[in-house]
């Protein structure tokens, strides 16, 4: 008899990115939410939107593609969060964050709490800590959790959202984070250096054993119990570097959830699924036929 799909629950925002091309649901944790579903991992959603046309448009969505909407809240002042991204002729981007908007005050709920206390992992994110409200939510998820159950820390510093004395604090009640090159350089605050340096440097400070660096094309790295490994990348068309690196993290978690892939061979996965991302439009595209679940490869 085959064992259940691994529950993952993902923390903070859901909103809509307003690219170039159009307008994208994103949010970091939801984008992880979305890509371990699609993965065949049971994930769940812990954010808010507004009463509002977007918030409703964000629901509808998400019971299309049948994923779960008991985490997300209907919050009945705060209106539905959105960014506004910028790319550049590489297909990077920057962003402008809307504040004071829905999943700044998320209040996870007795379901939530239920589905916690069975997950196997809980994703969550630098950017949801900029308001109190979700710094407390997000503790008492921490202390609902399993004790044998992964703590994944996404980092992502976004200006100017980027409180590194927070991020250190946060990092601290991990046991896998995750961050991109650049971050992981600011982070670790060793001056210049290789990116294994810096992962050292950061496992040390926040006495993590798993630390994992996405460098984009160049593939990624993975410090883990002090041996370090990297996963070359592969050559991609990008359209839009927006949620790779959540797909990324997405690809990572299911190799290690859903079929118990060492991790190097989990790190590879997760550059494959990254890089399928890089060359569609926004953050959750749909998966062709032959994709392969949580790698983003081909057979």
């Amino acid at each position: 008899m085959n064992n259940p799909p691994a529950t993952v629950v993902c923390f903070g925002e859901i909103l809509w990115d307003f690219l170039p091309r159009g307008a994208f649901p994103g949010g970091a944790p939801f984008n992880v939410a979305y890509h371990l579903h699609r993965s065949g991992l049971r994930s769940t959603l812990v954010s808010a939107v507004g009463h509002d046309l977007l918030g409703e448009e964000l629901l509808r969505r998400l019971r299309h593609w049948g994923l779960s909407t008991d985490g997300v809240n209907q919050h009945p002042d705060l209106p539905t969060g959105y960014v506004r991204a910028a790319l550049n002729p590489g297909g990077d981007a920057t962003y402008e964050i809307a504040q004071h908007v829905a999943w700044d005050e998320i209040a996870p709920g007795e379901q939530t709490l239920r589905t916690t206390r069975e997950a196997r992992a809980l994703v969550f994110g630098s950017l949801a800590l900029r308001s109190p409200a979700n710094r407390t939510a997000l503790h008492l998820l921490l202390d609902t959790l399993p004790a044998s159950a992964l703590r994944v820390f996404d980092v992502n510093l976004r200006p100017p959202f980027d409180d590194l004395p927070l991020v250190r604090e946060i990092a601290r009640r991990a046991t896998v984070l995750k961050l991109n090159r650049q971050e992981a350089a600011r982070l670790a605050d060793t001056g210049a250096g290789r990116d294994e340096d810096h992962a050292r440097a950061i496992a040390q400070q926040s006495d993590c054993r798993t630390v994992c660096i996405s460098a984009g094309e160049h593939g990624a790295g993975l410090l883990v119990d002090e041996t370090w490994h990297w996963a070359p990348g592969r050559p991609v068309l990008v359209r839009d570097t927006v949620g790779a690196g959540d797909a990324f993290m997405a690809g990572f978690l299911a190799g290690l959830l859903r079929d118990e892939m060492p991790p190097a061979e989990a790190l590879a996965c997760a550059c494959r699924l990254g890089e399928f991302v890089a060359g569609q439009d926004g953050a959750t595209p749909e998966y062709p036929p032959g994709l392969l679940p949580g790698t983003g490869a081909k057979p």
